[in-house]
């Protein structure tokens, strides 16, 4: 019997999204494509890809357990796969949810299929455009609660609950003295033959630690991960929020973004299962607001921005930033900086850093390097498990890099070794002396962070955030100092004497 066929991508593997939602065995036949184009298009860190590729493969199994006919094909590319399937099945027509990246959707524009709007997040484009209206810009604070306000999350009829919309300063301890194991260590299950097949299939592609069944692969996984965070993890989650551990990877971090970015979890699932345990007592109002703020604001704010900038967006570099991605983000065992060795080893290990880790010490050193910002785009995208071009575009290009010249962030996050020194424990014992910001041993966030503020003067002395910043740099007494070692630190930085 002739069906419709719905065309599943790798990013939206739940039964209740799109085009899928109310498809049914009698009537659709579901196509997922392996794409070798895609798989060899870049060098992915292993666990990235396996958690890729395992999800898809364990996705097709229950819906075919579920009673759908699944052609998971294997292809050379999205297109020759699309061929090839309407060939042999002559579908009535294929209908798609509205990929997740903005050149798969310029994809589809020259394919025979159809797309209907995707609900995989809570703010469509659509209704941000309503929301902005007028306004040619739109802060994340506004954003936001807007998104508590029209949804009902944490509100106590037009008001917000407990009184505040903002929990922040209560979220930005830094890291305890002691017990630094006191957060439950991230659940983790046995590989299996799919697991293994799927390690084999992606090999020549990739690098990095291999998977260890940190990160699950299927939908049960995906909800046991979550009901392990809201009821054991997400108590502790506020306070320590912006801390950062040598020794402790994780902390009361929840682990669920890869999930939600590529379908396993919703978003308005994970919200719920928070706000159940707020409301039962078992969570304070700082860690349930810190957390949702982070799914229903900033996650959907950045959604939307990179579908409102783009494509002109990926390629900004408004700083002039060209010096190459350092040899160290490859290989974390040749730097002597004690932040940057322990975070990117984290990444080489779990394909994972938590948000501080990546704005404040891989971005942040970035930005006032003058690293170029499609190179660290690129990097990030390979290397995060969590990664999607809308997510790393906007987060990199905007947040961390300012490369956008201002467009999503009031301020270019840059600090020097103080900073990660209040906020982490990287600091002691390390080569550099985070005090020093002249000679042999001056640690390269502080001297580049003087420099990055004089290299910039004319930029930002204006900016009313940043302005002081600027003006401290200026008066420094040792100025020229600082600005030749910062010469001798980038001159070591691309030697891989760092």
């Amino acid at each position: 019997m002739q069906k419709k066929t719905v065309w599943v991508f790798g990013d939206q593997l739940n039964r209740h999204i799109g085009a899928l939602r109310d498809a049914t065995p009698e009537s659709h036949r579901v196509l997922i494509i392996e794409s070798e184009q895609k798989i060899a298009s870049k060098r992915w860190h292993v666990q990235r890809a396996h958690f890729i590729v395992a999800s898809m493969r364990r996705f097709a199994q229950e819906l075919t357990a579920g009673g759908f006919e699944v052609d998971y094909r294997f292809a050379t590319t999205m297109r020759s796969g699309l061929d090839a399937h309407i060939t042999e099945f002559q579908p009535e027509e294929v209908v798609a949810t509205e990929p997740n990246s903005y050149s798969a959707r310029e994809m589809l524009k020259n394919m025979p299929v159809q797309c209907v709007k995707s609900d995989q997040f809570l703010c469509h484009p659509d209704a941000y455009r309503e929301f902005m209206g007028v306004r040619k810009t739109v802060k994340m604070e506004d954003f936001y609660r807007w998104q508590r306000k029209r949804l009902g999350v944490l509100m106590d009829g037009d008001e917000p609950v407990a009184g505040r919309w903002n929990f922040d300063e209560d979220n930005r301890k830094p890291p305890p003295k002691t017990n630094h194991d006191r957060w439950p260590v991230p659940e983790s299950v046995p590989l299996d033959k799919l697991d293994q097949q799927v390690l084999a299939d992606v090999a020549p592609y990739t690098w990095g630690a291999l998977p260890t069944g940190l990160w699950a692969t299927s939908r049960a996984g995906a909800l046991a991960r979550l009901e392990k965070f809201v009821t054991e993890v997400l108590p502790m989650f506020g306070e320590h929020e912006d801390a950062m551990l040598k020794l402790n990877w994780h902390l009361a971090h929840s682990l669920l973004s890869p999930y939600l970015n590529n379908g396993l979890l919703l978003p308005g699932e994970v919200v719920d299962a928070v706000v159940a345990e707020f409301e039962k007592g078992n969570v304070p109002i700082n860690s349930a607001e810190g957390f949702i703020r982070q799914v229903i604001g900033w996650r959907e704010y950045i959604w939307n921005c990179y579908w409102q900038w783009m494509p002109e967006y990926a390629h900004m570099n408004a700083l002039s930033a060209e010096v190459p991605l350092p040899k160290f983000f490859t290989s974390p065992e040749t730097t002597q900086m004690a932040c940057m060795k322990s975070v990117l080893e984290g990444v080489y290990e779990h394909s994972y850093a938590h948000h501080i880790e990546r704005l404040m010490v891989l971005g942040n050193f970035s930005l006032i390097a003058g690293i170029n910002p499609q190179e660290l785009t690129s990097w990030m995208w390979n290397s995060f498990v969590d990664a999607a071009e809308w997510v790393m575009v906007p987060n990199v290009v905007g947040m961390s890099q300012y490369a956008d010249g201002g467009m999503l962030a009031t301020k270019p996050y840059a600090s020097g070794g103080a900073y990660i020194d209040r906020m982490s424990d990287h600091c002691k014992g390390c080569a550099y002396d985070r005090k020093k910001r002249v000679g042999e041993d001056a640690c390269p966030f502080t001297v580049l962070y003087w420099d990055f503020f004089l290299r910039h003067d004319e930029k930002f002395v204006k900016n009313p955030r940043v302005a002081r910043q600027v003006r401290a740099a200026q008066q420094l007494a040792d100025c020229e100092e600082v600005q030749a070692t910062a010469v001798t630190i980038l001159r070591r930085l691309q030697s891989g004497e760092l």
